[in-house]
C-alpha cells in the first residue's frame, strides 16, 4: 500500500465501509420478509401456470407492468395477460414452467430478484416440442395492499432444445 496517501486510505475504508453496510441491510431480517413475500409469489404464480389456473395467473404481475422479452415487442399487463391466457386454453400443446431463482436483492419498496425461468412445451398426446431457458431480471414493487407484484421484466432466452 505504499503511496497511497491518508485521503486515499480513508476513502477506500469508508467505501468498504459502506459496502458491508449495504450487504447487511440486505441479509438483514427486515429484508427477510420481503423476500420470503416474493419466493412466495413466484411459487403462486408457477403453480397457478403449470395447473391452467386462468383466474390467477395474472396475479403475479402490477397493472403498470411493462416486459421486455428479447426479440419480442415490449408488452404491458393486458397483452401479458392475453398471451398467458392464450397458451393455457391450447388444446394441442401443454406448457410447463420451472423456476430457478437465483436472487432477490430488496430496498424498501423494490426488489430485483435474478432468476432463470425453463418453459417446456409438449404435445398432449407426448413428446416435447421445445425446451426453453429464460434467464431474466424482475423488478418487483410493493403494492398499497402490501403484495408484491413484478412491474417490470427483462427476459432473454437461450436457443431452445428439441
Amino acid at each position: 500500500m505504499a503511496g497511497l496517501t491518508k485521503e486515499m486510505m480513508a476513502k477506500r475504508i469508508g467505501r468498504a465501509c459502506g459496502s458491508a453496510i449495504f450487504a447487511a441491510l440486505l441479509c438483514s431480517p427486515a429484508a427477510a420478509a420481503p423476500r420470503d413475500d416474493i419466493r412466495a409469489a413466484l411459487d403462486n404464480w408457477t403453480k397457478a401456470f403449470n395447473s391452467r389456473d386462468a383466474g390467477r395467473v395474472c396475479d403475479l404481475f402490477a397493472r403498470d407492468l411493462v416486459a421486455a422479452f428479447q426479440g419480442q415487442p415490449e408488452r404491458d399487463y393486458d397483452a401479458i395477460c392475453a398471451l398467458l391466457s392464450k397458451s393455457l386454453r391450447d388444446q394441442e400443446k401443454s406448457y410447463h414452467y420451472s423456476l430457478d431463482l437465483k436472487e432477490i436483492l430488496v430496498s424498501g419498496d423494490l426488489a430485483a430478484v435474478r432468476l432463470v425461468w425453463t418453459l417446456t412445451v409438449a404435445r398432449k398426446e407426448g413428446g416435447v416440442i421445445e425446451t426453453i431457458e429464460e434467464p431474466g431480471i424482475d423488478i418487483f414493487r410493493r403494492q398499497r395492499d402490501g403484495s408484491w407484484r413484478i412491474a417490470r421484466y427483462l427476459a432473454f432466452p437461450i436457443a431452445p432444445r428439441p
